[in-house]
């Protein structure tokens, strides 16, 4: 190689290394920049950009995660009611300020009910049935006016097809940051689902796809799309959420924190049976007690070396009728660790322990009762059980109103996972009644005369607040003012998971003992239960446990639901006054009209309460309340 050459090669090196230094250099001074860009810009965002939600006072740093909120938890699918309505723009634009004015006015968006409070609004917003309505009235101009004044979100969403493409892209994430957070996930992404296999005890075997519930509590939904939980599927009308590729990432983001709120509230409802007091309260109700002890001791024919399933114990003293009726063996289920340690020992001590030891064979075994320590939906995880293996699936799992503490979620699954077919089911039978009650099942009679003193200011205060919340009392079959009506009948052997959750209607007509041509008010209306162990399987003594006015009163009370104000009503025979409103001592109501819904609540085994109430006059004029909502907690 020639000198000159190697000379120019060398001269070549170094420009060549000149210049990736100056490259280096303006590359530093790039992503500086850009870093201080981006800071500049994040301050920015911090300090302007707090996007408020259309329905409550949250607050959010971008459009996304405030949609997000208002789909999951609001019912409002922003992005999925602009594809539908084909909206513009400004379409989009006038959609956000009609949202606004209506949940100002404590007016449904969807529907057009009107609320009496913002808390109501809250809880009764619901899917949209159809959205066509609401774009007739989004024609309307006057929705380009901002109804908020300086509102970042008018001018902050996306507005068209490749910002959605764009965000599609955006979505995307790593399975195994979900494989290490949450267990085994299938999602559904369109027609396709990708199935993650993990180890997470808690998890259905069944396909299940993770999804969040308003007020952050979690579901298991099938491909389906239908909600289910605790063995039970909740159907669309418990406010189900469409699966979207989109929304993958904030569902998982906060299933490990909604799961572990579930655990929690579970564990507190488990821990809270834990008490003494509160199984001696139950034992004590001799109603109670009673009704299942005849069913247990008085058909020798059902019992008589039977499987017999008791889910939640408690003390077990069902379990120990059922040993003591001639029952091969009791599979007690409790998932409070201390009752079932209780459980365990009250066996032993009466001689009716079944041991390990005694299951698998020892022909000497008197002890008939195994307790289990688990959730029914556990339990083929702590004891080996073949499925339908079951004779005879027996529990107290009744609450306040029936179906408060959402127990007969996991009876149902019990049922279908462990019952033989054509076993039976104690109780078999639930059925609801609603009447309608007047003064004297209010708290205002005590007011009035406090020692001879007028206090009924108080009263009044104590009855508007008794139409916010249920109250669990006793009410006098003497303070009914109405007949009593079927609200709703349960068949526990055959009704669906998905039934639990139901609206009815019923008819009201004042009392016989009223029919004296005069108005009485009727202040709101009472709930109360009966449970039937029929002559479908208890053929020698059938029974039934009532917890009604009529009946002794039980450790259940009434549920009362108050009226936001009293409802007077009277014979059909009654002459109204000229054209006085329905319901009012001119012209009282001769029969209540009332929709009533029980639903799961968004906070676990807690219940919501809808009630429509309207009065038809003797002439048949018609008059409607607003909406109440309550929840039992």
């Amino acid at each position: 190689m020639s000198k000159n050459l190697m000379e120019t090669e060398e001269t070549n090196r170094l420009t060549r290394e000149e210049e990736e230094e100056e490259e280096d250099d303006d590359e530093d001074s790039r992503e500086a920049w850009t870093e201080e860009e981006n800071e500049e810009d994040g301050d920015e965002n911090d300090e302007d950009l707090e996007f408020l939600c259309l329905f409550c006072d949250f607050k959010y740093s971008s459009c996304d995660a405030l949609f997000d909120h208002c789909r999951l938890t609001h019912f409002f699918d922003f992005n999925g009611i602009r594809k539908d309505l084909g909206l513009d723009f400004y379409g989009s634009f006038k959609l956000i300020n009609y949202v606004r004015s209506q949940v100002a006015d404590n007016r449904c968006w969807s529907c057009g009910v009107c609320c009496q409070s913002k808390q109501d609004l809250q809880s009764h917003l619901h899917p949209s049935v159809n959205t066509k309505d609401v774009k007739l009235l989004l024609d309307d101009d006057k929705y380009l006016n901002p109804f908020m004044q300086e509102d970042s979100l008018l001018y902050s969403f996306d507005g068209g097809e490749e910002d959605e493409d764009e965000d599609e892209c955006n979505t995307s994430f790593e399975k195994e940051e979900i494989v290490k957070d949450f267990g085994s996930v299938c999602i559904d992404d369109d027609n396709t689902a990708e199935e993650t296999e993990l180890n997470a005890e808690t998890y259905n075997k069944d396909k299940k796809t993770v999804m969040a519930c308003p007020n952050g509590h979690l579901s298991l939904a099938s491909s389906s799309k239908r909600i289910t939980e605790n063995g039970m599927d909740y159907g669309e009308s418990a406010r189900s959420v469409e699966s979207d590729p989109k929304d993958k990432q904030s569902r998982v983001c906060i299933a490990d924190v909604v799961e572990k709120d579930i655990k929690k509230i579970n564990d507190s409802y488990f821990e809270s049976y834990s008490s003494f007091g509160i199984h001696r309260d139950m034992i004590s109700d001799k109603i109670r007690t009673d009704a299942y002890r005849q069913a247990l001791l008085k058909n020798p024919s059902l019992l008589n070396g039977a499987v017999v399933m008791d889910v939640g114990c408690g003390t077990g003293i069902l379990s120990l009728f059922a040993a003591q009726a001639g029952a091969s063996k009791v599979i007690s289920i409790e998932a409070s660790e201390k009752m079932a340690t209780v459980a365990t020992q009250i066996a032993k001590d009466n001689g009716l322990w079944r041991s390990k030891t005694d299951s698998e064979g020892n022909k000497s075994c008197t002890g008939v009762i195994e307790v289990v320590n688990c959730m029914v939906e556990d339990l083929d995880k702590s004891i080996q059980i073949q499925p339908h293996s079951v004779d005879i699936l027996v529990s107290e799992w009744m609450g306040y109103c029936l179906l408060y503490e959402s127990m007969l979620s996991s009876v149902l699954f019990a049922r279908d996972r462990w019952l033989k077919p054509g076993g039976a089911i104690l109780p078999d039978t639930a059925t609801i009644f609603v009447a309608g009650f007047g003064k004297g099942g209010t708290s205002l009679p005590f007011w009035e005369n406090v020692y001879g003193f007028n206090m009924s200011y108080i009263g009044k205060e104590v009855a508007e607040d008794a139409a916010k919340f249920p109250i669990v009392d006793i009410i006098n079959h003497h303070d009914l003012v109405t007949n009593a009506a079927v609200l709703q009948s349960f068949d526990l052997a055959t009704m669906k998971p998905d039934e639990v959750d139901f609206t009815a209607t019923a008819e009201l007509e004042a009392k016989n003992d009223t029919l004296d041509h005069k108005a009485t008010a009727c202040y709101g209306v009472v709930l109360w239960f009966e449970t039937g162990f029929t002559s479908r399987f208890c053929k020698e003594m059938p029974t039934v446990l009532s917890t009604s006015p009529y009946t002794p009163k039980t450790h259940w009370s009434q549920t009362i639901l108050t009226f936001r104000e009293p409802i007077s009503v009277a014979s059909s025979k009654f002459t109204a006054e000229g054209s006085a409103a329905v319901g009012t001592d001119a012209c009282p109501a001769s029969k209540i009209l009332l929709r009533i819904s029980i639903a799961h609540a968004t906070q676990h085994r807690c219940i919501d309460i809808s009630l429509e109430t309207a009065g038809v006059g003797s002439d048949g004029r018609k008059h409607s309340w607003p909406v109440q909502m309550f929840n039992l907690t």
